[in-house]
C-alpha cells in the first residue's frame, strides 16, 4: 500500500504507507495500490513547475 504525499511546493510522490515521511513533505489522504496512488498524482498535479516558480512567474 502506498500513500500519495505533497511537499510546501506542491510537489507530489507517493510513499510505502507506515514509512516516515521525509520533512517537508505531508499526506493528503489518499491510499491504495501504487497504480491508484499514481493515477491520483497524474489527476491533480497538472502543472509541474514549483509553487514559488509559479508565484514568481505570475508577478
Amino acid at each position: 500500500m502506498y500513500t500519495v504525499v505533497v511537499n510546501d511546493e506542491e510537489q507530489y510522490s507517493i510513499w510505502p504507507v507506515g514509512r516516515d515521511l521525509p520533512d517537508g513533505w505531508r499526506e493528503v489522504g489518499v491510499t491504495g495500490t501504487k497504480q491508484e496512488c499514481l493515477t491520483h498524482v497524474e489527476e491533480v498535479w497538472t502543472d509541474m513547475r514549483p509553487l514559488s516558480l509559479r508565484i514568481a512567474m505570475a508577478e
